[in-house]
């Protein structure tokens, strides 16, 4: 009969064992699955009162994490380590064994457990320490109905396995707190620095066009009107839209991206507004579209002209009404979400021609912002030429400080089809080719130096090349020494007298670089 009894009692801790850990591992707080931990401890063994305490690192105090059976004083205890039998316990991490609790004077009774002065009990408190390590975390207690001959050697191992998976449980769950507080503070960062690279004094130009562009900004992003912002391609139009939100109340939310012109008719319906389970071949579960993603934010929409007619209509819905359906879905959605649209197209000529609605025209002209094309701000374009000869001299790891007189001369005199993108491109190519750290014409794509193109420069021979390669130097030579053609020969390793003939030859304006 004993043997038996044994075994009985082993399979029941056993099965005790089994749930205490479907609780640690069940995703609940760690608090709510300690105090599951408890109620399992109680079921079992008829526990007259039981907590864990844990050790708070920057108090250094032990305070309560879970408790069944103590008074909300008790809950409050704060404890010491070193300070009753908890706290030694935490200290020394050895469980101890109090057969009678009555009878232990360094026994504080701070949890003031309720039932205390009616039954005599058995104090048992267990170190909570991970496997491997010195230090304990904390303690488990448990207050037992008081029995003789009670195995409180067999109790103690039971609850040394407990406490090692409550151990593994906190280390879980204090690594899962520190990657949250990383994401959260990672996240706070990346948007403080969108939000300080899409500040006002971030976008370069100062010419008469983009001063107006900042005005216009500046009035509409405190609102939530909703923006239409049309420019030729590569003028910068996004920019313009990311510049609104994050100086806007909105900035702290999503700002989400959709570019209509990337995505096939065939899928910027689920894209924009989602899809329900089983909505279509392959839909195995719902998915939110953009929209619902940019809840509370804002959504752009760029290339807005590219938009099919249904597309349109289910767009201007949302206008309307603010809500929505998903695709396959016969519930509408709410969504408090800022509009931004962008287009390079010619939006009256497709409104004309049918293929764009008007009625959805009216709802994004609300407020329409024209981004200038680069040739109507020539005076920017040296502004914009340092800001990318910066950028990628630091991103490539290159030496280059300055563009030479000529190659900004012919930067000045070229149309810019492709605007400011163009521009960039040219520069992040010039200073890849680069093998000083002046950027000369040569360096320069080609398009900005034969005439067929650009109509800017005219077809060169073979000697009217090195005519203009050697002028070019002179006249950079020059700059840097502010017009001294003494210093200028010793930097060419030339003499004052062949650069003298040379600039004479040239007509070069040495006055020019005097100032």
């Amino acid at each position: 009969m004993p043997r038996e009894r044994a075994l009985s009692q082993d399979a029941a801790r056993l099965a005790t064992l089994s749930e205490v850990n479907e609780a640690l591992a069940g995703g609940s707080s760690l608090r709510a699955a300690l105090q599951r931990v408890l109620q399992l401890l109680d079921r079992r063994d008829s526990v007259v009162c039981g907590s864990i305490t844990l050790l708070n690192p920057d108090t250094g105090l032990l305070h309560v994490e879970a408790a069944e059976g103590l008074t909300p004083e008790g809950r409050s205890a704060r404890y010491k380590v070193g300070e009753g039998v908890t706290g030694r316990v935490v200290e020394s991490g050895k469980p101890v064994i109090v057969p009678r609790a009555s009878k232990e004077p360094m026994f504080l009774n701070r949890a003031r457990r309720k039932n205390l002065e009616q039954r005599d009990i058995s104090f048992i408190c267990a170190p909570i320490k991970p496997r491997k390590e010195k230090k304990s975390v904390g303690a488990i207690s448990i207050d037992l109905p008081f029995e003789k001959g009670r195995d409180y050697q067999g109790y103690v191992r039971f609850l040394d396995v407990v406490t090692s998976m409550i151990a593994q449980a906190i280390r879980v769950s204090h690594l899962v707190d520190a990657e949250r507080q990383r994401l959260v503070d990672e996240n706070v960062h990346l948007r403080d620095e969108l939000k300080q690279r899409y500040d006002f004094a971030n976008i370069v130009g100062t010419s008469r066009p983009m001063r107006e562009v900042y005005a216009q900004v500046n009035q509409v992003a405190g609102a939530n009107t909703t923006v239409l912002v049309r420019g030729e391609s590569g003028t910068g139009k996004e920019l313009i839209a990311h510049a609104i939100h994050y100086n806007s109340r909105r900035a702290k939310k999503p700002f989400v991206k959709v570019s209509c012109a990337a995505l096939p008719d065939s899928l910027i319906e689920s894209e924009l507004f989602g899809y329900e389970k089983g909505a279509f071949t392959g839909a195995q579960n719902r998915k939110k579209g953009r929209f619902e993603l940019a809840e509370g934010g804002t959504l752009f929409l760029d290339e807005i002209g590219d938009l099919n007619a249904s597309t349109q209509i289910k767009l201007l819905r949302v206008l309307q009404e603010r809500e929505f359906e998903r695709l396959g879905g016969t519930q509408p959605v709410k969504v408090d979400v800022r509009l931004l649209a962008a287009t390079n197209s010619d939006v009256e000529g497709a409104m004309a021609a049918g293929t764009f609605r008007e009625d959805l025209h009216y709802r994004l002209n609300v407020f329409t912002i024209f981004v200038p094309p680069l040739r109507e701000r020539k005076t920017d374009v040296l502004l914009l030429a340092d800001h990318f000869l910066e950028r990628y001299a630091v991103e490539h790891g290159k030496p280059v400080k300055r563009i030479s007189t000529p190659a900004i001369d012919m930067l000045m005199s070229y149309h810019w089809p492709g605007n400011v993108r163009e521009l960039e491109n040219a520069l992040e190519r010039a200073v890849l080719i680069c093998d000083g750290n002046v950027i000369h014409a040569h360096d320069l794509p080609p398009s900005l130096q034969t005439g067929e193109t650009s109509g800017t420069v005219m077809s060169l021979s073979f000697a009217e090349a090195v005519e203009a390669y050697e002028k070019d130097l002179i006249e950079d030579a020059l700059k840097t020494t502010r017009g001294n053609r003494v210093k200028a020969a010793m930097l060419l390793q030339s003499t004052e007298r062949i650069i003298s003939y040379k600039v004479k030859k040239y007509e070069i304006d040495t006055g020019r670089y005097r100032n």
